[in-house]
């Protein structure tokens, strides 16, 4: 982006905050209408972990295993080609059972991952750190339920990293978001109905989402991109207000393209990208993986090409 951080040359890996990954079980029909079963790793940390590395770069991702859950996660996200950084934990990582055998997706049995004790905590802490300030652009993603990690801990990660020169891009919600945002986070990537959530906007409308794009900014986030599902991407980065928009593609499932969006935005900073093609590169990556079924995908030549064809609209900046 036009603000990359000083520091960054010679490093060209990105750092993963994976806080809660989980199991993700799914039942489905084959070609031939025989019930399958799939085992895959899951969660907000190791989708964009997958994505970064279909685009090209190494990814390592910090995160708490344990349980018998955990044993088959280290061994999942090992065959995805994630580099994996985890901590032991006591509990178990959370699972859930979806049945998507008449075509809807239905939840069977769905666990959480429990609240991280203090040594757990601090474990992982420290292996972000050590493994962000080896390569310079680190993501933060979220956690479900929100207590597994403390929310203050997202603002003391983002004040350590940035002081020792490392990018931050933050996909987060809640009181998580908030204290991110607090902490001065160089990139935010959030969905219009995060900013709702959270209380930066009534609803969706542009003109709302430019006015809580500038609460961000008061706050302390420096750029911003919001997406939003069926409308142009909006970012601000610097003095620039831009709407971002992809040629419309079949939607074959929706969940995931946030995911692959932030992905997108922590490999332009490892490259060093200027803004344009920044928000390119990250629309066309969202773009993509709608029309997959598997979360935070996509072949990078495509989503390279369709980068090409991504529009960028230059937006007035009501004066202060």
């Amino acid at each position: 982006m036009a603000h990359i951080d000083e520091g960054l040359e010679g490093r060209v890996g990105i750092t993963v905050c994976a806080p809660a990954p989980i199991l993700t079980i799914t039942i489905e029909h084959d070609a031939n209408n025989e019930t399958e079963v799939h085992l895959h790793a899951g969660g907000q940390g190791f989708w964009v972990g997958r994505m970064i590395q279909g685009l090209g770069h190494p990814a390592t991702l910090c995160a708490p295993l344990g349980g018998e859950t955990g044993e088959v996660l280290a061994l999942l996200i090992g065959s995805e080609g994630v580099e994996l950084k985890s901590v032991d934990m006591p509990g178990a990582n959370g699972a859930y059972v979806h049945d998507r055998r008449s075509g809807e997706r239905q939840a069977i049995v769905e666990t959480m991952q429990t609240t991280l004790g203090r040594h757990e905590h601090d474990e992982l802490y420290s292996t972000i750190m050590a493994n962000a300030l080896h390569d310079g652009v680190c993501v933060l993603t979220g956690t479900r339920p929100e207590s597994v990690l403390p929310a203050a801990t997202y603002g003391r990660l983002v004040q350590d990293l940035t002081a020792a020169s490392v990018h931050v891009v933050a996909d987060l919600s809640g009181t998580q978001l908030r204290n991110a945002v607090a902490a001065g986070i160089p990139t935010l990537k959030v969905s219009d109905e995060e900013v709702i959530d959270a209380g930066y906007a009534r609803e969706g409308s542009t003109e709302q989402l430019v006015d809580a794009i500038d609460a961000l900014r008061a706050e302390g986030a420096r750029d911003i991109v919001v997406s939003r599902a069926d409308a142009p991407t909006l970012a601000r980065i610097g003095d620039r207000l831009l709407e971002v928009e992809a040629p419309r593609l079949e939607v074959v499932d929706p969940r995931g393209a946030g995911d692959s969006m932030t992905a997108a935005l922590a490999v332009a900073a490892a490259r060093g990208l200027d803004t344009d093609d920044t928000l390119r590169l990250a629309v066309a990556a969202g773009a993509v993986n709608v029309t997959r079924h598997g979360l935070a995908t996509g072949e990078a030549a495509t989503i390279d090409e369709l980068a090409r064809r991504v529009t960028i609209t230059e937006q007035a900046v009501a004066s202060s």
